[in-house]
């Protein structure tokens, strides 16, 4: 039984490996028959992916061939267009060639022309020059000519004026101003300044004291009245109203013998007297101090804020303003001569040749004077650095304090009276009766007469515009004098009333000078 069971389950065993071995082969068969089917459906998909790209292929090459096609186009394009460029360089180079050939001439030419406008513009300023040259001159010749014809018209005004003809000699006087001024002449030559002053009639004379008149001040800007004080004892006090000058009597003692005037910046009065007195006058109080150990006083000016100096002929004096008093005096061993300022100081001269410049009443600051004679007044410049010095004989000796030079100015035939200096320009008075005028910074200081009286100049001074001189002389009369030339000639301007008819203008003027007018119909002024 055993045996049998065995066997049966041997059977069973080899039918059931049998069963598996088959299933098992029939699965790979099957599985080898799906995996056979996909693949039959991979290359049927893969061949009709080839298809398609064999017809995209083929269009790609339809294309290429179509692109080459162009390519070819354009490559035989490219090279039609090579050539043609290279002939139009070609044909470009022949033109460059050309161009600098026609450029090198140009060059050529241009030199040939450069040179012959050199030429050209040589010739032209050589011309040019001998123009100038000739108008130069012509202009020098009509130049001396028309600056001797302005002062020829201005002598014959003066002549046409003394002898009461005063509308000739104006239109005369405007005249000689008219080609001086026009020509660059001098304006203040005697002849045609003078007409100017005579013409205008700016020099207007009041006699006013009876004595010499020794001193004249001006108040402070902004007050045109001045004080003139005069050897017989008299104080005055003007002012100029219109053309006439209204004056007041503000003392007069025959005891007295004023000899200079001084007026401070409050507006009091300081007249010194050589009878040993200080007269003050503040508004309508009147003080004389009497100055002891002083002999003859003669000059006051400032010592400093706060006091005066007065000088003798033998010593000096101090007044203080606040204790209205003399308050020191000095003797001297010498005798002064005049009394001027330097440098904001006093300075005092003697008869010995010497100048003292006043630091105090006890200090004095002592030098000889590089030249002989007797100093009668003084004036510096700060400006200019200039010292000059009015002697007894009319002497005038110009010091420049930068240079070290000192010139020796003849003008005056009498002692000088007073000295103004301002700057470069000096003005000096004189008993010959004439004040001068000098520019000290022209080479050739020559002397201008501004004034000329019949009398002894005893003093002068410029009001505070220094468009009028205000002059005293020895008869007593006070002098205003205007001595600005465009003044001057605004005032002749409105004068005028006529031309110079025609057979006027040859007999003065001349026939070869061109006719001209000075005002119009209507009297109205012609600008030159």
């Amino acid at each position: 039984m055993r045996k049998r069971d065995v066997a049966a389950g041997v059977a069973g065993l080899l039918l059931t490996a049998a069963a598996v071995t088959g299933l098992t082969g029939w699965y790979q068969e099957h599985q080898r028959a799906t995996d056979l089917q996909s693949k039959l459906q991979e290359m049927q998909l893969q061949e009709k992916r080839m298809a398609v790209v064999r017809s995209v292929s083929k269009q790609m090459e339809e294309i290429a061939y179509q692109q080459k096609e162009i390519s070819d186009e354009q490559r035989e394009e490219a090279i039609l267009q090579k050539r043609t460029a290279e002939e139009m360089r070609q044909r470009s180079e022949a033109e460059r060639q050309n161009a600098l050939i026609a450029q090198q001439k140009a060059v050529v030419s241009e030199q040939q022309a450069q040179d012959a406008r050199l030429v050209a513009e040589s010739e032209r300023l050589m011309a040019e020059h001998q123009r100038v040259q000739a108008e130069l001159s012509k202009r020098v010749a009509d130049t001396l000519s028309f600056v001797a014809l302005s002062r020829s018209l201005g002598s014959v005004s003066l002549v046409q004026s003394r002898l009461g003809n005063s509308e000739l000699a104006d239109l005369l006087a405007y005249a000689s101003y008219f080609y001086s001024h026009r020509f660059n002449g001098d304006v203040y030559y005697p002849a045609v300044f003078q007409s100017l002053m005579a013409a205008s009639q700016s020099k207007l004379t009041w006699p006013r004291h009876r004595g010499l008149l020794m001193g004249l001040a001006n108040f402070p800007a902004g007050d045109n009245r001045l004080v003139t004080v005069s050897s017989y004892g008299e104080i005055m006090l003007h002012e100029k109203r219109g053309d006439g000058l209204s004056s007041k009597v503000l003392l007069s003692n025959k005891d007295f013998d004023f000899r200079d005037v001084y007026i401070g910046s409050d507006k009091t009065i300081y007249a010194v007297s050589r009878s040993g007195h200080l007269v003050v006058i503040n508004g309508n109080a009147t003080r004389v101090v009497d100055v002891v150990n002083l002999d003859f006083p003669m000059a006051v000016t400032p010592l400093d804020d706060k006091s005066l100096l007065l000088a003798g002929d033998h010593g000096l004096a101090v007044y203080d303003i606040a204790r209205k008093m003399i308050v020191a005096t000095r003797e001297l061993d010498f005798r002064l001569t005049a009394m001027g300022r330097y440098e904001s100081r006093p300075v005092i001269f003697d008869d010995r040749g010497r100048q003292h410049l006043v630091k105090d009443i006890n200090e004095l600051e002592t030098k000889a004077l590089p030249f002989q004679g007797r100093v009668t007044s003084f004036a510096s410049s700060k400006t200019s650095r200039k010292q000059v010095f009015g002697l007894s004989d009319g002497s005038i000796y110009l010091y420049d304090e930068n240079s070290r030079k000192l010139t020796k100015l003849e003008g005056h035939l009498s002692r000088i009276s007073k000295l103004k200096l301002n700057n470069h320009r000096l003005v000096s008075s004189s008993y010959d009766g004439t004040v001068q005028f000098w520019n000290t910074a022209s080479a050739k200081i020559e002397p201008m007469a501004l004034v000329t009286a019949d009398s002894w100049i005893t003093i002068f001074n410029f009001d505070n515009t220094k468009n009028y001189a205000w002059i005293g002389d020895q008869n007593g009369n006070v002098t205003e004098a205007l001595l600005s030339v465009p003044m001057m000639v605004d005032v002749l301007r409105k004068k005028l009333k006529r031309n110079f008819t025609r057979d006027e203008w040859d007999y003065y003027i001349g026939r070869e000078v061109p006719y001209e007018t000075f005002v119009d119909d209507n009297g109205k002024e012609v600008k030159p």
